[in-house]
């Protein structure tokens, strides 16, 4: 390592966290791409593919406590690449249930959702620790609305795409090609990712910059050096200490309300434009993707506010709630699409509520200043649990609510309460943005008063 110039490979770090969360968001797309023609071959009402669409989201929210856990135990690198190709089977294989007869193929169907979400579950835990790692507190909200900005990116990019596939080619060809692209990308993640200090490309100058400003450079060391085992994994009274934080639980509660106004676009909303605004779904495809470019400017935009507030002198706490509570209340436009026909006014009102949710998508920012450093996966994986509840709830309201009202139009008024019980939960609840700083859980006398402690990261 020569001290120099520092080399910037924390940059090529986030463009690979930013490229596997776009494959990610693509993988969990693919069904509402093919939702409508699905409905039509197989035969299902509106109901069972809220029930579909769903099945992703009961396994990624069991996965997230032992997807953390995991990356605790074992470091980023391996987990995360056994995660993503194992994803990318999965989805490989949702080309193939049409295969079976009717009823099968509905059950088929919803377990390989399943096991998609189960492989998924440590990939945004995953995302938080690399950012830990490898960046300083000051670049972080920009690198976590980075990489988080993907979710957009993957609409953008590949929803034309899909769309395109499954009018041409019919709906299983849009499964195959996307799940093939993953199987490719869990190989060159073994080859670029390694920990701050392991990587053959960072030179010291670099290296000493994160570490300096707040990376946690070490995180994953623990798990290659050192003859002791003690990286068994967290001490599950580290859990209990987060779950009885009131700051946490309003962190939890937040993201479960923007994950619901996220699984609305992710499951419903091309649903939406063939079914309620009588779209073909190649222009579906295409229009869908029109608010995902707005959710991607929000999303890097609201990273970026909040680090510029943030070097401006400005509390953590305000850099990082700002951009959270503008951003939601802007998303409540949603709402207005029920009251405006005309096709280009409805795209509109869809694209500022998803720039809106983009500006304050930055949980994954706060969990990167709050989590305890010993169980950082872990901590991310009850974020992301609490937050992927709403993949369950979500598109299965939304299904009974279509199947009862026969229209879209409550659907939204629930996607903009989402967005309003988000602002509350950041506003009144969450107090003060620290890091949690956990008490170790005591080696004799069960008396011992285990209050959490924090201090500013």
């Amino acid at each position: 390592m020569q001290a120099t110039k520092p080399t910037h490979v924390r940059y090529l770090i986030l463009l690979m966290l930013f490229l596997v969360t776009t494959i990610n968001y693509a993988d969990r797309a693919t069904i509402a791409i093919a939702g409508s023609s699905l409905q039509k071959d197989l035969g299902i009402d509106a109901v069972t593919l809220g029930y579909i669409f769903s099945a992703f989201g009961w396994a990624y929210v069991a996965g997230q406590i032992p997807g953390g856990w995991l990356l605790d135990r074992f470091g980023s690198k391996k987990v995360y690449a056994l995660s993503i190709f194992t994803w990318s089977l999965f989805t490989v294989l949702q080309g193939y249930v049409g295969e079976f007869g009717m009823s099968t193929a509905i059950v088929a169907l919803f377990m390989l959702r399943f096991l998609v979400g189960l492989a998924e579950a440590p990939s945004f835990p995953g995302n938080a620790r690399i950012v830990a790692a490898w960046f300083p507190t000051a670049e972080r909200g920009t690198a976590s609305a980075i990489f988080n900005s993907a979710q957009y990116f993957a609409t953008v990019l590949f929803a034309p795409l899909m769309g395109w596939i499954v009018y041409t080619f019919g709906w299983q060809h849009v499964f195959v090609v996307m799940g093939g692209i993953g199987v490719v990308f869990s190989l060159i993640w073994l080859k670029v990712i390694h920990s701050p200090r392991q990587h053959p490309m960072i030179n010291e100058a670099e290296f000493k910059h994160i570490a300096d400003n707040g990376g946690l450079v070490d995180m994953d060391q623990d798990k290659s050096n050192g003859n002791g085992k003690r990286a068994d994994g967290p001490k599950w009274d580290y859990v209990r200490q987060l779950l009885t934080n009131r700051m946490m639980l309003g962190v939890y509660l937040g993201q479960y309300c923007i994950n619901g106004i996220t699984y609305f676009f992710l499951t419903w909303f091309p649903v939406y434009l063939v079914q309620e605004r009588g779209m073909t779904i190649l222009k579906a495809g295409f229009i869908a993707s029109l608010p995902a470019i707005c959710g991607f400017i929000g999303g890097v935009l609201g990273g970026i506010i909040s680090d510029y507030l943030l070097r401006k002198g400005r509390s953590l706490t305000f850099a990082r709630k700002a951009p959270i509570i503008g951003g939601l209340l802007l998303s409540t436009t949603i709402v207005a699409c029920n009251y405006v026909d005309v096709e280009w006014m409805v795209v509109g009102f869809m694209a500022l509520a998803f720039f809106g949710k983009g500006v304050g998508a930055l949980g994954w920012a706060v969990v990167s200043d709050t989590s305890p450093k010993q169980i950082a996966g872990l901590s991310g994986g009850l974020f992301n649990m609490f937050g992927n509840i709403a993949s369950i709830t979500t598109p299965i309201v939304i299904g009974y609510i279509i199947s009862s009202t026969g229209s879209f139009k409550w659907a939204l008024v629930f996607v903009g309460c989402n967005a309003l019980v988000a602002v509350f939960s950041y506003l009144v609840i969450v107090g003060p943005i620290k890091r949690v700083v956990l008490q170790e859980p005591p080696v004799s006398g069960p008396e011992t008063n285990n209050k959490l402690s924090q201090a500013h990261s």
